[in-house]
């Protein structure tokens, strides 16, 4: 059975014969009436009565026009969506993301929930590297990524950057300065997750560290943010060691709460987070969202 079948049947059942429903389909009355004998053969009943006078609805076509509309409604239904989702209106777009984007991402979402309200984003915190792995397999359309640098097979657009915030003991002497340049930090160790636990900011640090000529050495391990700061004040205090350090972050919101700590800028440095997809022309949902992050990144300006 074909849907070409249905919209004959539907138009013999409105119009009452087969030449007017000719005339509505825009095809001769013969290919009316082959159509909609092949689809009473295909069923295997009688559709309509036909006389030389009039063409009626059997018990059998009044019982099945309700299903052959239906049928026309859902195709069109189909065809419907079809094009929604081809033009970014419609769907599931599947995106990668972690908390700590996540006073970026939401606003987006708000954005894009007013704009596209039938677009719905499903998001999938994972670790940066099964981001990348999930997308490469198909099992994302999109994932937001920590730095700007080239992804293997993939296509990265950079959509915000984040400013590098230095966090020191209170009473150090720099901690007078209202911004630091790298070559200010020589010589205090740096407290630095190791490069497994987060390549891409790793590599950042590392880089501005070089590239400004500054060396500073490895301080003790860096765990979470809060207790690294809580860490620093501690050492910064105790006059058994008085052994000073630092470390850095991205600021993504607002300060973390810390006491005896300073937070400082660091001059010239950014932390870029960019989207990563699969390579290939861009979707309208990708477009959609690009647009909906590009909104919130003005509005935090």
């Amino acid at each position: 059975m074909e849907l070409r079948q249905f919209e004959y049947f539907v138009a013999v059942a409105d119009e009452g014969g087969f030449g007017r429903a000719a005339v509505r389909l825009h095809v001769v009355q013969a290919s009316v009436s082959q159509q909609v004998a092949r689809l009473e053969r295909e069923l295997g009943l009688r559709l309509f009565d036909r006389t030389t006078r009039r063409v009626g609805l059997t018990a059998a076509g009044e019982r099945l026009l309700p299903e052959a509309r239906a049928a026309l409604a859902a195709a069109a239904r189909v065809g419907h969506v079809a094009a929604e989702m081809v033009s970014g209106g419609e769907g599931i777009l599947r995106l990668g993301t972690t908390r700590a984007f996540a006073e970026r991402v939401y606003p987006a979402l708000d954005v894009l929930a007013e704009r596209v309200p039938r677009l719905r984003v499903r998001l999938v915190q994972e670790a940066r590297e099964r981001r990348i792995g999930a997308l490469r397999r198909g099992e994302l359309d999109a994932a937001l990524v920590r730095g700007g640098g080239p992804l293997p097979g993939l296509e990265v657009l950079a959509v915000w950057d984040d400013p590098l915030i230095v966090a020191l003991p209170a009473t150090h002497p720099l901690a007078a300065l209202p911004r630091l340049e790298p070559t200010d930090l020589a010589g205090l160790p740096l407290r630095l997750a190791p490069r497994e636990h987060n390549p891409a900011f790793h590599d950042l640090v590392t880089g501005l560290l070089r590239a400004s000529g500054t060396d500073v050495p490895a301080g003790p391990p860096f765990t979470t943010l809060q207790e690294t700061l809580t860490a620093i004040a501690t050492d910064a205090d105790c006059s058994a060691s008085g052994v000073a350090s630092w470390t850095v972050f991205d600021l993504v919101g607002d300060l973390p709460s810390a006491r005896r700590i300073a937070f400082r800028p660091l001059l010239g440095a950014r932390s870029p987070v960019s989207l990563a997809m699969r390579p290939g022309p861009l979707s309208p949902a990708i477009g959609h969202l690009l647009d909906a992050l590009g909104a919130t990144r003005a509005r935090a300006r």
